[in-house]
């Protein structure tokens, strides 16, 4: 079989995509990246919110159109929305052949034979993937270290469609990244929906320092980087010690989602906006040269004038890196589905303003930039990205003279426009 894989959503998400596209390539099929060349498409969706779901829907909608067209024989769905939604996914789009589970995907070689639905429940535990294989560049990939979540915000769908957290085992992990390093990925993104939470379901408390202590042993290692970060579990001791190490760029995604303790204490986040502040600043104190990643909501339920001006001014005065920026949405079976809602109108004003303030914020970085030397990794001949940019979702640079991608080198900032920046690489 011929097989064409469209993944979406998150890279939590691609590395199961990646995970059972080499179980497949492991046992005979053969993987084509372009879908007139397959036999069957593999819809693997995204399900977290409305917007993704309206997306996934759209995938399995244009699949489909291929099939009728008959120039694919098959189309499996699998993911975030066959998690969430389950047997309606089958009755909505009833020319799907084959709608699996998460689950199901440790068996996929069998599954994609089957026809109809296989909704095998969540696994409890969480291990070395049998087979593994990157549709990110060569030099970069991302490992997946837990899945699940225990947080139970108040808006997130997260908790009723991956489950409760699972932390993959240490030496499973250290081996994952040996076999990364082994294939020339010089640098590995550590991602779970909390990495900060890593090991305390195995471990009694959380891990990631024991972790990271490990990893940057490894021997051909390029680079680590921290992604999904809670607040309040971001210790001293952990930003100390990649202050202390080559091998981790000095870069954290820490989603803060708000700064007023109203709406913190409403979204059930458990730190309030004094313990994000003192986070914040003992990153900047113990990392001087830290590059932060965000993510903040806005129009959360009740969310008042006061609480989004305090919002803006919090962006203003702590000057992230990167930033995302989202209108709250309303999702069944989360907390704040009952809560009194903000009209849509409000929600896409106050987004508008808290980009436009971030695109100020950017300018007043990039005036910094200008002559700064920064460490790069190529991603291509020409374009790259520095350290203060995760892959696919940050910013970019390109470069004034060639380099061979996967290198990682110093680089000096010559100019720079919004989140994109030109370097002149050094000797």
């Amino acid at each position: 079989m011929k097989f064409y894989v469209i993944s979406l959503g998150c890279p939590k998400n691609l590395t199961n995509s990646e995970e059972f596209s080499a179980r497949l390539i492991a046992h005979g099929h053969k993987m084509v990246f372009t879908p007139e060349q397959a036999d069957e498409i593999i819809v693997n969706t995204c399900g977290f919110i409305a917007s993704a779901v309206q997306e996934a829907k759209e995938e399995i909608r244009y699949a489909l159109t291929l099939k009728q067209q008959g120039k694919v024989k098959k189309v499996a769905v699998t993911g975030c929305l066959v998690e969430r939604f389950k047997e309606q996914v089958a009755k909505e789009f009833p020319g799907i052949d084959t709608v699996f589970s998460l689950a199901a995907q440790e068996e996929v070689e069998r599954v994609v034979k089957q026809t109809g639905s296989v909704l095998t429940p969540l696994p409890t535990s969480l291990y070395l993937p049998e087979y593994k294989m990157s549709l990110t560049a060569p030099h970069t990939a991302y490992l997946k270290v837990a899945d699940g979540c225990n947080n139970r915000c108040a808006y997130c769908t997260i908790p009723f469609i991956r489950g409760n957290y699972r932390s993959k085992p240490m030496q499973d992990v250290v081996r994952e990244a040996q076999g990364m390093i082994a294939h020339g990925v010089q640098e590995i993104s550590l991602i779970a929906q909390d990495t900060t939470s890593y090991g305390i379901d195995l471990y009694g408390k959380p891990q990631l320092l024991e972790l990271l202590e490990k990893l940057v042993k490894l021997n051909g290692l390029g680079r680590l980087r921290i992604m999904y970060a809670y607040p309040h579990r971001v210790t001293r001791e952990l930003a100390r010690f990649m202050a202390g190490t080559k091998q981790i760029f000095h870069y954290l995604d820490i989603p803060l989602q708000h700064i007023a303790d109203p709406v913190l204490k409403r979204m059930n986040r458990h730190c309030d906006g004094a313990q994000i502040r003192r986070t914040l600043d003992m990153l900047k104190t113990e990392v001087p040269d830290i590059s932060l990643r965000t993510n903040f909501i806005v129009g959360f339920p009740q969310e008042t004038k006061k609480d989004f001006n305090e919002l803006k001014k919090f962006v203003k005065e702590y000057e992230f890196d990167n930033m995302g920026v989202f209108e709250y949405f309303r999702e069944k079976g989360t907390a704040a589905y009952a809560m009194k809602q903000i009209p849509a109108a409000v929600k896409h004003e106050r987004a508008a303003e808290l980009i436009d303030v971030q695109s100020r914020v950017i300018d007043k970085i990039n005036k910094r930039l200008v002559g700064t030397v920064l460490e790069t990794i190529a991603d291509g001949p020409d374009f790259g990205r520095t350290y203060k940019d995760a892959p696919d979702i940050d910013g970019k640079v390109t470069f004034t003279r060639p380099v061979v991608p996967g290198t990682i080198f110093k680089a000096r900032v010559v100019a720079a426009q919004g989140y994109e920046r030109e370097v002149e690489p050094m000797d």
